[in-house]
């Protein structure tokens, strides 16, 4: 059935209704509306921005120049960041204006992750368990994917109809 016989059909109903349906089919006759497209190029960038950072951390262990992989313990450090936000936001009633020690609580511990995972190369580099040149690649890649998980936040995170909460 092609676009022509659709929208006069919807004209046919009449009134309002038929205008809104016709306008509502026309703009989503392809299967993705504005809005879920829109979801779906920040889904994709934030994959490529992850990926990106990823590479950074195992070119810090791989490279033959470097050799070592102790910084893949960042791993973890990247899987338990957004742990205690996301336990906060299922706890949390969100119609509360004032400041609630459950988000403040979960906002410290995401901090204190952060900052760990910023310092155990360091660590690692001045204790010369790991070159410098590592380091600094790591550090790359943990700029790169913390703020990729921050990027998730913000997008994914409002109550719209594409929310990560749906997941």
């Amino acid at each position: 059935m092609h676009q022509g016989s659709r929208s006069s059909r919807t004209r046919s109903r009449g009134g309002r209704e038929g205008a809104l349906l016709s306008s509502t089919t026309h703009r989503c006759l392809s299967g993705f509306c504005p809005g879920e497209m829109a979801g779906i190029k920040a889904l994709i960038s934030l994959s490529f921005g992850g990926a990106i950072g990823l590479m950074f951390l195992m070119l810090g262990c791989a490279l033959p120049v470097y050799d070592k992989y102790w910084p893949l313990f960042l791993l973890f450090f990247y899987i338990l960041s957004p742990i205690p936000y996301c336990i906060s936001r299922r706890v949390v009633d969100d119609t509360d204006s004032t400041s609630n020690a459950c988000k403040e609580l979960a906002i410290f511990l995401t901090t204190g992750i952060v900052i760990s995972a910023f310092g155990l190369p360091i660590i690692f580099a001045r204790a010369e368990v790991i070159a410098w040149g590592a380091c600094a690649l790591v550090l790359t890649g943990n700029v790169v994917i913390f703020g990729t998980i921050l990027g998730f936040f913000l997008v994914f995170g409002s109550n719209d109809d594409f929310s990560w909460q749906q997941w």
